[in-house]
Parts: C-alpha cells; sequence; structure tokens
C-alpha cells in the first residue's frame, strides 16, 4: 500500500540556481531552497529582493563550506537593514578585500604600498 505523501527519491530533489552577472551556478536542495527563499520573502517586499538574497547566501555558503540553514539562522530576528549589513559581512569574507561592500569611507591606503597594488 502507498501513501500519497510519500517522497520520490527517484525524482531529482535539487534546484539549480543560476546567476548569469556573478556566472555562478549550483544545484541545491529544494527543501533548503525553499527555507532560505520564503524566510526572505517574509522579510522583503518584492521577489526580485527575495530572490537576489537567496542566490547571495547559497554563494556564500557554498565558497565558505558552511550549511546555508546555518547561515539563515544568523538573519532571525533581524530587520532588512541590518540583515543587509550581516550579508556585507559575509560578502566581505568571498571578495576581495580591495573591494569592500557595505564600508562608507573607503580606506586610504599608504602612498608605498598603493603604488605596488597592480590594476
Amino acid at each position: 500500500m502507498s501513501t500519497v505523501n510519500q517522497i520520490n527519491y527517484q525524482v531529482d530533489q535539487t534546484v539549480r540556481i543560476f546567476d548569469q552577472f556573478y556566472n555562478y551556478d549550483e544545484n541545491v536542495p529544494a527543501d533548503q531552497y525553499d527555507a532560505v527563499r520564503s524566510f526572505f520573502r517574509s522579510v522583503f517586499k518584492t521577489d526580485d529582493a527575495a530572490d537576489n538574497f537567496t542566490v547571495t547566501i547559497f554563494r556564500v555558503a557554498q565558497n565558505s563550506g558552511q550549511n546555508a540553514l546555518t547561515i539563515l539562522q544568523t538573519f532571525e530576528n533581524q530587520t532588512p537593514p541590518e540583515i543587509t549589513a550581516t550579508l556585507c559581512y559575509y560578502l566581505n569574507g568571498i571578495r576581495s578585500p580591495a573591494t569592500l561592500l557595505g564600508v562608507l569611507a573607503p580606506t586610504t591606503p599608504n602612498y608605498y604600498p598603493a603604488r605596488n597594488v597592480k590594476q
């Protein structure tokens, strides 16, 4: 006897995330994707904002080696500006040290180290 709600493991249980701007492509578990996206849909007013934050969480999770749901727990009980600031912290960890997000005053390097930076 079969049940209606039984999971069919023969069917792929992943979601493909593709971000053309960052050239990012990854298959993630569907249940994790739904949990992260529904959280951001409850916080932000537009679908585009929720989708962008969802993709960013999975990018950070892949680069840092952490679980996306573990990262998502850091955003609980935060306001949208606090979520944006926290996400800047995570993104700065995977970006180049020369380009930082969420920094109001750009750092001015000393002349001698600055001339050694190749552009």
